[in-house]
């Protein structure tokens, strides 16, 4: 391993398999699956970290990796301190508030006065309420967002969503949009300089692959 090899921190799950695919055209051996490993050296020197995507910006804000892919919505969550360098464009999908269609806040019916949002967002939440002098009581959720509108726990999510096929199988609809989200390439700022050539190459090599 040579001071230009790079340490590369993926994310595992939805992003995994672009990820993969835009490095690979990059000219970086990534494998197809990684099952239970934790980490891969490539032939070409490359060190690659299998992390849970919210793990990735502590990863490269600390220098265990000098980069990483990571997606938009994760980083509007951590106060990590790495540098966004370029949008890759994959793994689009759209933060939104939502709730049940029969109560009708898509269509402008009035809010409850004491609004309870359920959400594993609740950074982005509390941005996007505070920003419309909305009192709201947020409710952190890891997992089943779209059950609580249903069984009364609360009266809107703040949830990601890709396609919406998961808001339509609960009859939930778009309240309004907060943001867009894709996966972004990020850097250790102090690796940056250190290994400027290294990761400019690789930054120019993942921005000519189309999205």
């Amino acid at each position: 391993m040579t001071d230009k090899a790079l340490t590369i921190a993926l994310p595992k799950g939805a992003l995994y398999r672009d990820a993969a695919a835009r490095l690979r055209a990059a000219g970086i051996d990534v494998p197809e699956h990684v099952g239970r490993k934790l980490t891969v050296r490539t032939a070409d020197g490359t060190t690659l970290l299998f992390l849970r995507p919210s793990d990735v910006p502590a990863y490269v804000e600390f220098g265990s990796a000098d980069c990483g892919i990571v997606g938009k919505d994760t980083l509007w969550e951590t106060d990590r301190n790495v540098a966004e360098l370029a949008d890759l464009g994959f793994g689009y999908c759209r933060l939104v508030l939502a709730g049940r269609r029969i109560d009708r806040y898509h269509e402008g019916a009035p809010l409850p006065t004491f609004l309870r949002v359920a959400t594993k967002f609740t950074r982005s939440a509390e941005t996007f309420f505070a920003e419309r002098d909305l009192p709201v009581e947020l409710i952190p959720l890891h997992g089943s967002v779209e059950l609580s509108p249903l069984v009364g726990l609360a009266d809107l999510i703040v949830d990601l969503v890709a396609t919406g096929t998961t808001l339509r199988e609960h009859d939930l609809v778009v309240v309004e949009e907060i943001a867009e989200s894709t996966a972004r390439f990020v850097v250790n700022p102090v690796r940056f300089r250190a290994k400027y050539d290294a990761l400019t190459a690789l930054l120019e090599r993942l921005t000519a692959v189309p999205a």
